[in-house]
């Protein structure tokens, strides 16, 4: 897998978006707004794209394997600089 750490979160949006296939209804509008998003540190918006990331991640548990668990990891790595 490529370097999740030089991708933007609309890059690692479009992996989740392939690795996914039967994406939850609750984190399908979190995803969607991530498509969207380059930085966590932009608005979406009214909303902050931090808030949008940890919202899709709250909603993401039933997405699971090697690829979730790398790029859940990012996003919340991404969320605490």
């Amino acid at each position: 897998m490529t370097n999740l750490q030089n991708l933007t979160i609309n890059q690692l949006a479009a992996i989740i978006r392939m690795d996914w296939k039967k994406v939850h209804f609750a984190a399908k509008p979190y995803l969607n707004a991530m498509l969207d998003i380059v930085d966590v540190n932009e608005k979406y918006g009214f909303d902050d794209a931090r808030g949008i990331i940890l919202y899709f991640l709250g909603n993401a548990t039933t997405w699971r394997g090697d690829v979730a668990k790398a790029v859940k990891a990012e996003l919340k790595h991404r969320l605490k600089r």
